[in-house]
């Protein structure tokens, strides 16, 4: 397993150990930790900031779809590094937000609160399964291997996206109906 004189086992070992740890604190995060009551209120827009960063990297994955399909591989690199950024600071936002905030509760009721779970179940499985492919996906990238980032990125891309999609659906959910709870 060996290809450009870097061997792959340890690099994909580490990418499961890394992405491994990152769940289990999220999960930790959300489950376990409990906010403390001195930040309500305070930095109370993260959650607009995290759905910004999850649409900005919708549309930059979107932008390196296109470019590549044109064959402007400078291009796609440029978009898919951006929206790389865009889901690192999405993340890093994500875990402040819910260490000071906890975590939020959906008002809904009835076949809007099944479909907002359902939205929202399957887009945290897929967030747990992205984050390796994504790291996989440009390690093979950055490492020149583009045989095999053409085939594991034709899986990332649209796990990547969806993800991406349904963390603003989510936010927007949210807003809509703490909106019609106070109103």
């Amino acid at each position: 397993m060996e290809q450009a004189g870097i061997s792959l086992r340890p690099v994909v070992g580490a990418i499961i150990v890394v992405s491994g740890l990152a769940v289990s604190f999220l999960l930790w995060l959300l489950y376990v930790h409990h906010a403390s009551a001195d930040f309500a209120g305070r930095w109370m827009f993260l959650p607009a900031l995290n759905a910004l960063l999850n649409g900005l990297c919708a549309i930059t994955l979107c932008v390196g779809l296109y470019f590549i399909k044109h064959h402007n591989r400078e291009a796609h690199r440029t978009s898919m590094l951006l929206a790389f950024a865009f889901s690192s600071v999405f993340l890093v936002s994500y875990i402040v937000n819910h260490a000071l905030h906890g975590d939020t509760i959906f008002p809904g009721h009835g076949l809007v609160r099944t479909l907002y779970l359902s939205i929202l179940a399957s887009h945290v499985i897929l967030s747990v399964v992205a984050l390796p492919m994504v790291l996989t996906t440009f390690f093979f990238s950055l490492t020149g291997r583009f045989a095999m980032h053409r085939r594991i990125a034709r899986v990332t891309f649209p796990i990547w996206l969806y993800v991406s999609i349904t963390g603003v659906v989510v936010f927007v959910f949210l807003k809509a109906f703490a909106y019609q709870a106070r109103y």
